[in-house]
């Protein structure tokens, strides 16, 4: 049974524990770096074209103004395909509410019918949002199993997280 993690993350400066931090690797990469190593999943990472800005404040305002047009960002990049893959962990910060609208790009473009989407995501205290519900209405023939919401700011310390969600 191959396995597929896609994940969205953003360095730069972001919100930790109360602070703005500037991270040299997101949080959600750091989430999806000890899933790979818990599960041996492939890796591939959801990159916009156009990334956001790295001033974190900036960053947010431009966030919001995507999820308030729908807008769908080209991507850099796509896995060539997703057939070989049964399950596919889908990984993403928490971006007002739900996944950043490069995830919801991603989702798009392929057809999830019959695959098994594990969703996780990375937050400073709003937990999943209404994220596994967009997932769901987004990929009508996959199953989308119940999500794990980890506090951005432990990502490195998510292990027992992970292996009692997997």
């Amino acid at each position: 049974m191959a396995e597929l993690i896609a994940f969205f993350s953003r360095r730069d400066e972001n919100y930790v524990n109360g602070l703005i931090k500037v991270l040299n690797r997101g949080n959600t990469e750091t989430a999806a770096a000890v899933l790979q190593k818990l599960t041996g999943a492939d890796l591939f990472q959801i990159e916009p074209m156009q990334p956001y800005a790295r001033d974190y404040n900036e960053c947010i305002a431009q966030a919001q103004e995507d999820q308030k047009r729908n807008a769908r960002p080209e991507l850099k990049s796509y896995p060539e395909s997703i057939d070989g893959y049964d399950t596919i962990y889908l990984g993403y910060p928490n971006y007002w509410g739900t996944m950043p609208m490069a995830v919801f790009t991603f989702l798009e473009h392929f057809d999830f019918s019959g695959k098994t989407i594990k969703p996780f995501c990375t937050h400073e205290g709003s937990g999943l949002g209404s994220s596994v519900g967009d997932i769901r209405r987004t990929c009508p023939g996959a199953e989308v199993k119940e999500g794990l919401a980890v506090r951005g700011g432990n990502a490195a310390q998510s292990r027992a997280d992970f292996e009692k969600w997997i």
